[in-house]
């Protein structure tokens, strides 16, 4: 993954979606907490890379993502009822955390890790949402680079240690969060 052109990128941006032919805003950047991220590592979506590598420091961008290129189209497949007891803590169900709205970690048979939000609880039973918050949804791009320069090899190897395990996202890739801002939920820094 790593390349020769690995690029060291800050934006500032307002993602909106489009609801009944309105922009309805999901997600800003603030000033003291932008968006940073290093080209060519897969931390962002491809389609925003894409249209953000070429651009200059001072650069403003408009541009739209259609689903199919983001999170992919809404699917009901991802809806799972899970039993409500791998959710009980010390023998007791977990209501405080898993509750609709919420966002649960989950782990498949084979380790990988994800999140899901919780849609229902019924007596038996817990319904998440394997879907990506904006999945079925265009998103709409409009902000500026702030930055735009060559990573450092020091850079580029902080990000891949975060991304085998280590923590290092404080000054990237979660939109300036500190590590417990590390989980994707929400769209957390949406180029990713």
């Amino acid at each position: 993954m790593e390349t020769a052109e690995n690029r060291y990128i800050t934006v500032q941006y307002k993602l909106y979606t489009i609801e009944d032919g309105e922009k309805k805003l999901v997600e800003e950047t603030m000033p003291d907490h932008p968006f940073n991220f290093i080209s060519g590592l897969g931390t962002t979506l491809e389609a925003f890379e894409s249209q953000i590598v070429p651009l200059k420091t001072g650069d403003k961008f408009d541009f739209t993502i259609p689903a199919d290129k983001a999170y992919g189209e809404y699917d009901d497949n991802h809806i799972h009822t899970l039993p409500k007891s791998i959710f009980e803590v010390e023998g007791k169900f977990d209501e405080e955390n898993i509750a609709p709205g919420k966002i649960v970690p989950l782990m498949s048979q084979d380790g990988q890790r994800f999140n899901a939000v919780v849609t229902e609880v019924t007596p038996e039973n817990v319904i998440v949402d394997l879907n990506h918050p904006l999945a079925g949804d265009d998103l709409l791009f409009e902000g500026e680079v702030t930055e735009n320069r060559p990573a450092t090899p020091e850079e580029v190897q902080e990000i891949i240690a975060s991304m085998s395990g280590g923590c290092g996202c404080g000054d990237g890739g979660c939109g300036g969060g500190d590590c417990g801002d590390c989980g994707d939920d929400q769209g957390c820094g949406c180029g990713h």
